[in-house]
């Protein structure tokens, strides 16, 4: 868990290509003459640091890469990686920010890291994130602003993130999202190398203010009665503790299915005010709002991406909203069950089905639908009502001492509509 960080629409198919067509991979559901299918998962890597990946031999890549390169997703987000900028640990003059992505794609998922495990070339998407943002404020009021911060230790020798230091700690909780460092647990998208990221139609809503989301949760401190933000940090302060996109991708033959990708900070690591477990609810909450567009709802005109464009998401428009959302709708610490409220009761989102783990003897003490190595379900892979859930489940490790990530891959098989999905 980390601590305190023109819409295209559906086009179909010619029926000729139709019966031509399979994007599923390895897919275990049954092919159906004319029917599209798609792989979608979510992974939180765990705190993966530039320096990590300019390593080929890093072992603990390596072991993720193959936990990907068995389950083959299509589509991937990534949490938890770094976003490499000017300013940021391990990067290098000249080279283009936000390369990540592309660099775990290239250098680990485009090379076999078993016998028998085939390699797959993705392209990524990755857009800059407020996590290790410094704000200029005492966010956490500790009594100082702090603006710097100090040189993270390299990861341990069997690739396993180094642990905060308490002047890493103090840096990140003065961050917009939190973050030891500039571009700390990031988010990247990767997509099979044959579907294309919709640059130009991408949105990302990083800066948008969390006093601008309609009766937003403005924390209070309990002692004195007063807002914990006072009205220069309030008018500041983005809902998104990394941020949250909307990124349109098209498949082969005209398909466009969006992907709506983000991590709300965890609902923890904070006080009796609790900041952490409010914006929680409200990163949570932002997604019921960008889908409950008119007619079915209030104006979303409030809703101004980072691009300037106003509204939320087109109603017709086939969509899979995914991450690590940080909160279980069963138990936990979140506030007032925000997954359960605003996404899987959600008129446009199937959150009937829930993916499990086959087979528990490696981790015992784990429910079959807990995301997390610490107990919850956390990471979601949700889709909207158009489109047909064939299969699904969560992979956990064969050994739970081997140094991957503290939460597990979830993926769903999905049936694009009008293409024979049922």
């Amino acid at each position: 868990m980390t601590p305190p960080a023109c819409l295209p629409v559906l086009c179909l198919f010619p029926a000729a290509l139709l019966l031509a067509l399979s994007l599923s991979g390895c897919s275990s559901s049954p092919e159906v003459p004319g029917r599209v299918t798609v792989r979608v998962a979510t992974f939180n890597l765990e705190d993966v640091r530039t320096e990590d990946l300019r390593r080929p031999d890093h072992p603990r890549l390596k072991r993720l890469a193959a936990q990907i390169q068995r389950r083959r997703p299509d589509i991937l987000l990534l949490n938890e990686i770094a976003y490499d900028m000017p300013g940021a640990p391990g990067y290098r003059e000249g080279d283009p920010a936000g390369r990540n992505g592309q660099r775990f794609a290239d250098t680990f998922l485009a090379v076999s890291q078993a016998e028998g495990l085939e390699p797959i070339r993705y392209r990524a998407f990755m857009a800059p994130t407020n996590t290790g943002r410094p704000s200029g404020f005492d966010l956490d009021h500790d009594g100082r602003a702090v603006t710097a911060f100090p040189e993270p230790p390299p990861s341990g020798p069997d690739g396993r993130p180094a642990p905060q230091t308490p002047e890493g700690r103090a840096y990140g909780n003065d961050c917009w999202g939190f973050g030891t460092f500039p571009g700390q647990y990031a988010m990247a998208l990767l997509v099979r190398e044959d579907f294309e990221i919709l640059t130009d139609s991408v949105r990302t809503f990083r800066d948008f203010p969390w006093h601008r989301l309609p009766d937003a949760l403005r924390p209070i401190d309990p002692a004195t009665g007063e807002p914990w933000y006072d009205d220069a940090v309030w008018q500041a302060f983005p809902l998104s503790s990394k941020s949250h996109w909307d990124v349109p991708v098209r498949l082969p033959g005209g398909h466009v299915l969006h992907l709506l990708a983000s991590h709300p900070t965890p609902p923890a690591f904070d006080g009796p005010e609790g900041r952490n477990k409010r914006r929680n609810h409200d990163e949570i909450r932002f997604w019921a709002e960008y889908l409950t567009a008119p007619p079915r709802g209030r104006d979303t005109t409030f809703l101004i991406d980072d691009q300037g464009r106003r509204g939320g998401l087109a109603p017709d428009a086939p969509f899979v909203l995914l991450g690590d959302l940080n909160a279980d709708p069963d138990e936990g610490s979140s506030l007032n069950d925000p997954v359960g409220t605003f996404l899987l009761r959600h008129p446009r989102i199937q959150g009937d089905f829930v993916p499990q783990a086959a087979g528990q003897s490696p981790f015992p003490d784990l429910d079959p639908d807990d995301t997390a190595r610490w107990g919850l379900r956390v990471d979601y892979v949700l889709p909207s009502t158009g489109l047909t859930i064939l299969d699904g489940g969560i992979d956990r490790p064969d050994d739970p001492n081997a140094p991957l990530s503290d939460h597990f891959l979830v993926w769903l098989d999905l049936a694009l509509p009008g293409t024979g999905g049922g």
